[in-house]
């Protein structure tokens, strides 16, 4: 007696006001008519009840869904979880989900890191990988251009048609052993991804990047070359190729380094092994052989006498270990690298007599 005293005092209220319930954390409003029989008081107070519990469900599975894929949801998945379309059109017009693709949300303000990669496999139905420059970035094999591009997806077996902001790459098969996940993020392998972008990039932007997954040990020339064997006729085979010959990709730290390499290469001079650890030091360029170290003195990096010091002091500590150290300037590059490469090419053959 007591409960339905209290359902009908609740809907005597609702009904003096003239008003309909609406719930806070609902995506719609519950239609109560303004005149009620005080019999249907609890009826009302069970169905409001019902609707707050069906809209937390939703809201639980919303979040659990984003925590696992960056912040993003697509539509076809909440569905299938069992959040109602009216629930997520709902949400939508209320701001909670925000559109990244047709179907695809955002789950709240925060972007998150990867979101926009993983929303565009979503937008494809999940039959995509992300692919090219953008699994390169993801890789960190490349750098990372925020905002600067559709994201590249391979796309195998689909007929989706144009997607704004998503870069496509049809083909009609995808191995499996050249797909893998990063952070629950559908990706082509290091090795796949240096292929792809073989094609597509210059020689020293794809030796870098070849360079750095070789370096963290992403991938490595046996993986690659399973891959230029399956792939014969890819645009840029030839190029990664060449780089996995007896001239290594290497890996610089400075452009100062990088026009070294670039003027030893165009001089043919033998190739150097780059940043080598040697003791408690990391010289930037090596010919093991010759026992024969090149240190590069960027202008910006050696203004200072401190430094002056602690590279005097470093080339000592390497020549006590039998090695000849010379330094090369970025103005010796810049101003007279034909005489620079002389004075190098010298060196060598002094360093190489017995």
């Amino acid at each position: 007696m007591q409960l339905n005293a209290l359902g009908t005092v609740y809907c005597a209220t609702v009904a003096a006001a003239g008003a309909s319930v609406w719930d806070s954390t609902a995506t719609g409003a519950l239609n109560v008519p303004t005149q009620l029989s005080p019999t249907h008081g609890w009826g009302v107070l069970l169905a409001r009840r019902l609707q707050i519990k069906a809209n937390t469900h939703a809201d639980d599975t919303i979040f659990e869904l984003a925590a696992r894929q960056h912040g993003v949801v697509s539509r076809r998945q909440l569905v299938q979880a069992g959040v109602s379309p009216y629930k997520v059109d709902g949400r939508v017009r209320a701001k909670r989900l925000h559109p990244l693709y047709r179907g695809v949300y955002r789950v709240g303000p925060v972007v998150a890191q990867y979101a926009h990669e993983m929303a565009a496999v979503l937008a494809c139905d999940g039959l995509a990988v992300v692919s090219h420059r953008s699994a390169a970035a993801l890789w960190q094999l490349m750098p990372q251009r925020r905002g600067a591009g559709p994201v590249a997806v391979i796309l195998a077996h689909s007929d989706h048609g144009r997607i704004p902001n998503i870069e496509p790459h049809r083909m009609r098969t995808l191995p499996a052993d050249e797909v893998t996940k990063l952070d629950r993020i559908p990706i082509t392998t290091p090795a796949r991804t240096l292929l792809d972008i073989a094609g597509a990039v210059n020689r020293r932007e794809l030796e870098r990047a070849v360079a750095e997954a070789f370096a963290r040990g992403l991938a490595n020339q046996s993986a690659i070359n399973t891959l230029l064997s399956r792939h014969r006729r890819r645009p840029g085979t030839r190029v990664l190729r060449a780089l996995l010959g007896p001239e290594q990709p290497a890996l610089t730290r400075s452009e100062a380094e990088e026009r070294f390499l670039a003027l030893i290469r165009k001089a043919r001079l033998p190739p150097p092994e780059v940043n080598v650890p040697i003791g408690d030091y990391q010289v930037d360029f090596f010919w093991r052989a010759e026992r024969f170290v090149v240190e590069i003195d960027g202008f910006a990096f050696h203004s200072s006498a401190h430094k002056f010091e602690s590279d005097r002091r470093r080339d000592a500590v390497l020549a006590a270990t039998g090695l000849r150290v010379i330094r090369v300037t970025w103005r010796q590059m810049q101003r007279e690298p034909e005489a620079m490469l002389v004075r190098l090419g010298q060196a060598l053959i002094r360093t190489n007599v017995p």
